[in-house]
């Protein structure tokens, strides 16, 4: 069938708005040529807006062309839920006593690794943090590792080089990390009722194969960059109140509970006010909460969905002519330029599709994860917390796309070979 002209508009915008994640930093330098419309040049130039942004457009050409009934009715039938709580999960696993509660454990894990602090922690924060991912889920993870990375290192004097080629490793390692569980990697959670995989099917199909990557990608970093890492240490915040462990179990309370009920927003967005809440009434024991970024990372996704929606016309037959070997390499090379849960999704759509499909198409969206901002949905809470340690806040597509090659190779190996 061929698609209709809505179809084909939101085809072209959603092209559109992945050239403008490769040209933010062109909007960047506007708003200093031209001061008087700053705000407008910053705004296009923040990676974060520009899938909300072009999805506005495409909500305006819809009521133009179809009315305002035909338009909603098509935002009706999208789920919000995976933008709601990666927001949820971002703000509170990016507040002060869970982080301190993750630091105090990379840090105990670090001390029994024989080399220096700066090496060992930066070797604990790539690979444990990513495969605590299978259990906290890939969004907390991500907020985790940003937050631990940009505490520790980013804010530093670390060289450019250290910056991409650390960003690259994390996206990758979550991307893959969190495929221990059925629940945890969007990818992953997007099939796996309807397939029946349960965390048995998962841990020895997919997860034994991921943690080897994972451990072979932070390796890999750390012994690259071991003079540079060996060198630093953490200076220690003397002024800084130490939080109780009873607020930090709260804390925990709070992201476990927003784990759990991950697929009932009334439920989760009802945990994360009162968890809002609990933050002002011992304020002392916290930093400003992270919602303008999660607010942002939200706002990418909801574009991702909306405009996503109208790509399934080309995406699905596309998948459906591949074997299991070019789906794989399809799937990695796809998920790229789309987000990795949507492929996935289409994918389970297809009807009798045989168990190597069904490996070769999750396999192959989680291993490209990692290659852009929007591979995967948790990559742009890291990126949103980690872009402003860049030169001029910003991180080129390309040069985390070259950062990201080398562990998604790693990652062929593993899924592909092993």
């Amino acid at each position: 069938m061929s698609p209709t002209s809505i179809e084909t508009i939101g085809a072209i915008l959603f092209g559109i708005a992945l050239i403008h994640t490769f040209s933010t930093k062109f909007f960047e330098r506007l708003a200093h040529s031209r001061p008087a419309h700053a705000g407008i040049w910053h705004f296009l130039g923040e990676v974060e807006a520009v899938f909300g942004f072009w999805a506005m457009i495409l909500v305006v050409v819809m009521l133009i062309i179809e009315g305002k009934e035909a338009a909603t009715t098509y935002l009706d039938g999208q789920s919000f839920i995976e933008p709601m709580f990666v927001f949820a999960i971002m703000v509170i696993a990016g507040s002060r006593p869970i982080l301190q509660f993750a630091m105090i454990c990379v840090k105990t894990i670090a001390q029994r690794i024989p080399w220096p602090e700066g090496k060992a922690f930066y070797f604990v924060t790539l690979s444990f943090v990513p495969l605590l991912g299978s259990f906290i889920t890939e969004p907390a993870a991500m907020t985790l590792a940003g937050l631990i990375l940009l505490q520790r290192y980013y804010s530093k004097e670390i060289s450019t080089q250290l910056k991409y080629v650390t960003l690259g490793v994390l996206f990758v390692n979550i991307s893959i990390g969190g495929t221990m569980t059925p629940f945890a990697a969007p990818p992953v959670l997007m099939v796996a009722g309807k397939w029946g995989w349960d965390t048995t099917f998962m841990l020895t199909t997919f997860g034994w194969k991921a943690a080897l990557a994972v451990l072979v990608n932070a390796l890999a970093a750390t012994i690259l960059f071991q003079r540079e890492l060996s060198k630093m240490r953490n200076e220690e915040d003397s002024t800084r109140i130490e939080v109780p462990f009873p607020v930090v179990l709260v804390h925990l309370v709070f992201l476990i509970g927003v784990v759990v009920f991950a697929h009932h927003p009334i439920v989760f967005i009802g945990l994360l006010l009162f968890f809002i809440g609990f933050t002002h009434a011992y304020e002392r024991y916290q930093d400003p909460l992270i919602l303008r970024e999660g607010l942002m990372v939200g706002f990418f996704l909801a574009g991702l969905v909306v405009l996503g929606g109208y790509q399934k016309w080309w995406l699905q037959p596309l998948l459906t002519d591949m074997d299991s070997t070019t789906l794989y390499f399809g799937a990695t090379l796809l998920t790229a330029v789309t987000d990795n849960a949507a492929l996935t999704y289409l994918g389970s759509l297809i009807e009798g599709t045989s168990t190597e499909f069904r490996y070769a198409l999750v396999a192959g969206a989680v291993t490209g994860g990692g290659l852009t901002v929007i591979a995967n949905a948790p990559n742009p809470a890291g990126f949103s917390i980690l872009k402003g340690s860049f030169k001029d806040g910003a991180i080129h597509p390309l040069g985390l796309l070259a950062a990201a090659l080398p562990p998604t190779f790693v990652a062929i190996l593993a899924f592909q070979w092993l």
